[in-house]
């Protein structure tokens, strides 16, 4: 693919949109950058560019002139592929391509790519840590909120990469094509996106579309959906169990981790070594194993990487203990699946703290999940009531709706008493109320840290 004398549209300004505008001047394209929204809503990223490259800004609309002129287009993560200039684009023969596919084109270096509905973050980080307890010169990309274009060109074909690789740019792939590919597990979400499930699912296996006898396919064989498909593929399926003994792959026997990748078992550390808490996180645990050991990388690393990665901020992170109470943060929990292994990574009585953003998911299991361990859940957001309703037709009516955050925290904390958990986990995505979950749990800290004042 050619950039010199090219004029590049990237769509979507945030950063990766930024990432990749900045890639493709320095590659030497023409460059318009555009977003939906205006200058105002813009400022600190506009200034950014501004400073950084010479480029032209369409702001505050769609850029259907800007596409006309464009040779090809760039394609942020949240901007849907579904508009009608990419439509037209596409009808007049432009290539039309996501960020992760422009980096992608330019990499020198070995990829592990990681997607799934819930783990991404905290595996794509732990294959990284293995990468460096092995000696790698490592680089932690994509989705995770290092833009891989903001990074490829210091990539050296010596190193390793573990990228993170969301549904949103898997739709825009084209000739991606990782070493070693990881689908965690599936469950619903993004339904406010894809529309259906079974788009959501083909947008998650289109990870492997590339992918030939050369390379590796990793597949969680306790995923209930995962499990009843057959997978088109020319990669090498490897999978992993927390609950069954495998032929190959990764699968916990008897406390103890082993990995076999044909070359016979190999044990790497007790199961309950693993740092990081919860059941979800062993079979994380396992992927990343069996994803580096894919890799190359030999189980001494693998071992101590698991045994001292602590996790990931905002993935049930223990913010602290005040009076008894103890305050986790999982504000990365931006689904029901991904709440429900939070509540039952808790120990002892919890007060729940959920809602946010609509993202048309369903709550009736997240509900059940309660079990006796949730004795009251503070509710707020666009889905509080979605949430109150469903809650209420199942019986469970100790339901408390706020207006914020920090009323949130000092509603669960008057809930609790000594030996009881508050955890954030709102099983919705954060964009009602914040720019996003980071943001969400940074203001869930403070909040508690406020309490002990």
């Amino acid at each position: 693919m050619k950039f010199t004398g090219k004029t590049a549209l990237v769509a979507g300004l945030a950063r990766s949109g930024v990432a990749a505008a900045k890639l493709l001047d320095r590659l030497g394209a023409r460059v318009i950058v555009n977003d939906i929204k205006k200058e105002e809503e813009l400022q600190e990223l506009v200034a950014e560019l501004k400073s950084s490259i010479d480029c032209e800004f369409v702001l505050g609309a769609q850029p259907d002139e800007a596409a006309e002129r464009a040779d090809f287009i760039v394609l942020s993560p949240g901007v849907p592929t579904d508009l009608p200039f990419i439509i037209k684009a596409r009808e007049d023969g432009k290539e039309v391509i996501g960020e992760i596919e422009l980096a992608y084109r330019l990499c020198r270096a070995p990829i592990a790519a990681i997607t799934g509905t819930n783990g991404k973050t905290t595996t794509t980080t732990l294959v990284g840590e293995v990468f460096k307890a092995a000696g790698l010169r490592t680089h932690v990309l994509g989705n995770i909120g290092v833009p891989f274009t903001g990074s490829v060109l210091d990539i050296l074909p010596t190193d390793v990469v573990s990228a993170e690789i969301s549904s949103y740019q898997l739709e825009t792939i084209d000739t991606f094509k990782p070493k070693v590919a990881v689908i965690l597990n599936i469950t619903e979400d993004h339904l406010n996106r894809h529309k259906t499930m079974e788009r959501y699912i083909e947008a998650k296996l289109a990870i492997s579309k590339n992918q030939d006898e050369n390379d590796y396919l990793v597949v969680n064989a306790d995923d209930k959906i995962l499990s009843g498909l057959k997978i088109e593929t020319r990669a090498r399926i490897f999978r992993f169990s927390r609950k069954q003994a495998l032929p190959e792959g990764a699968w916990v026997e008897d406390n103890e981790i082993i990995v076999d990748i044909g070359k016979g078992r190999t044990r790497i550390c007790a199961a309950d070594e693993v740092a990081i808490p919860g059941t979800h996180n062993l079979e994380n645990a396992l992927a990343a194993a069996l994803a580096a050991s894919l890799m190359g990388v030999g189980a001494e690393a693998v071992s101590l990487a698991l045994r001292i990665f602590p996790g990931v901020e905002h993935r049930i992170e223990k913010v602290r203990t005040i009076n008894g109470v103890t305050f986790y943060n999982d504000s990365k929990g931006t689904n029901p699946d991904a709440a429900i292994k939070a509540i039952e990574a808790m120990k002892g009585p919890t007060v729940l703290i959920a809602g946010g953003y609509d993202k048309h998911n369903t709550f009736d299991e997240f509900i059940q999940a309660f079990s006796d361990k949730v004795k009251a859940m503070v509710v707020l957001g666009e889905t509080a009531d979605k949430i109150t309703k469903t809650a209420e037709q199942m019986g469970f009516t100790e339901v408390h709706r706020v207006q914020s955050i920090e009323e949130a925290v000092l509603t669960a904390f008057k809930l609790s008493s000594p030996g009881y958990n508050v955890l954030l986990s709102p099983a919705c995505a954060s964009w009602d109320m914040f720019k996003d979950f980071e943001e969400r749990g940074r203001v869930f800290k403070e909040a508690v840290k406020a309490l002990r004042g």
